[in-house]
């Protein structure tokens, strides 16, 4: 019977934590800027601890059924996603001046951690995080709806198997990019990195504001 108990709790635990999985691991603007911030060993452990934080706030919100007061309100979600376009754009903006400069190269050697820039970074990850809607679709709609079948009890285990997937990509993101390090000895390296980036943000943006003027419409 305890076996039984055993393997029926573990697969909510495993639910929670491929789930997640298949969520998180995607090119988007949140793992593009961990992922350069982890190249340039620039405020890793702040940008890290940052992600994983919104990520324990936004789904625990919706694995436990508070997340449905966002989505009840489509002009929220129109004002967010207009605000998020605009801070991709700009943010997009920047990575395409910084292939065409080609300096980003020089940062990997000449820039130290700071308290100001680590406070910089944080707040860049909050916009980033915080201003894409489908950062709250993923985590409070998607994985909130999954759950939303499952008892307490089981959500407290899907809810501590996604928060484990959270916490494992972002640290192997962060810390691992330095085993990349090497490539990126090269400026061309990052000119084709930052080119990448620009058009990740850019892509996103443009979704973003097709899927507010959609939404709008509707209103």
């Amino acid at each position: 019977m305890f076996e039984l108990l055993r393997k029926f709790f573990m697969e909510q635990f495993l639910q929670g934590f491929f789930v997640t999985s298949g969520l998180i691991i995607a090119i988007g603007a949140q793992n593009a800027f961990v992922l350069k911030q982890g190249l340039l060993k620039q405020n890793i452990l702040s940008v890290i601890l940052t992600c994983f934080i919104c990520d324990i706030v936004l789904i625990s919100l919706g694995v436990l059924g508070l997340g449905s007061l966002i989505s009840q309100s489509p002009m929220a979600i129109v004002s967010l996603a207009f605000l998020g376009s605009t801070f991709l754009l700009f943010y997009g903006l920047k990575a395409f001046l910084s292939a065409y400069q080609g300096n980003a190269s020089l940062a990997l050697e000449e820039q130290e951690n700071t308290p100001q820039r680590s406070i910089h970074a944080v707040i860049a990850t909050l916009l980033i995080t915080l201003l894409n809607p489908h950062v709250y679709l993923d985590t409070v709609v998607i994985l909130g709806g999954i759950a939303g079948t499952l008892a307490f009890d089981e959500k407290l285990l899907f809810l501590g198997g996604s928060l484990l997937m959270s916490a494992l990509w972002f640290f192997s993101l962060g810390y691992g990019a330095r085993l990349l390090i090497p490539f990126f000895r090269r400026p061309i390296t990052w000119r084709i990195l930052d080119l990448v980036i620009g058009v990740i943000m850019w892509a996103i943006a443009i979704s973003l504001i097709h899927y507010g003027i959609t939404l709008f419409k509707t209103l």
